[in-house]
């Protein structure tokens, strides 16, 4: 359980920030930025949460606790000692990840194909599930590039990857079932 009684610290005034082990590493830090970037999602989310109701409200809702799930993941590192750990951290788990790929499946059934790439736009909601996707997108590439550097849970780096999936599908149905999506013109302004 979390309690917070005092919100500043005053122990990141120099840079610094703890991982969820313990240990203090840079504010910068690749693993820092990639699970700030859940963060920020997150945010985004809740602003996309706005213009929801009914069956997308809740999914948002799962979603920003899975993000917080994400953030427990990444900012504690050392994959390799889960095992030895007298209380093993929270990880992304492939039950998450197969959770979107039926939400997006129930979704795109409803949906006519894509006979032109997207512009994001539309409804209120489609825009800002776009911006959610675009966001989503950056913060797998960020848990990309850490994987290169230390150990990150794949199913971490697969949630993001269907996410950024689900907010584009779920963009579509906000605008009226993709009645409504705005298409690109290309070449439309030489």
């Amino acid at each position: 359980m979390v309690v917070l009684n005092k919100i500043y610290t005053r122990t990141g005034d120099a840079g610094e920030t703890a991982l969820g082990n313990g240990t203090r590493v840079a504010k910068h830090a690749a693993r820092v930025t990639a699970y700030g970037t859940s963060d920020e999602l997150n945010a985004f989310i809740g602003v996309a949460r706005q213009h929801a109701a009914g069956d997308v409200d809740a999914a948002l809702a799962r979603i920003q606790n899975d993000l917080f799930d994400l953030g427990a993941d990444l900012c504690t590192p050392d994959i390799s000692k889960d095992a030895e750990a007298e209380y093993p951290p929270l990880r992304m788990a492939a039950e998450q990840v197969t959770r979107l790929e039926e939400e997006i499946d129930a979704m795109n059934k409803h949906l006519e194909a894509l006979r032109s790439f997207i512009l994001p736009g539309g409804t209120a909601l489609a825009a800002e599930l776009h911006v959610c996707r675009t966001v989503a997108r950056r913060a797998e590439r960020l848990c990309v590039e850490l994987a290169t550097l230390e150990d990150v849970n794949e199913a971490a780096i697969r949630y993001l990857n269907r996410l950024s999936d689900w907010f584009f599908v779920a963009a579509r149905t906000a605008n009226d079932g993709g009645k409504a999506d705005v298409l690109w013109t290309p070449g439309a302004n030489r």
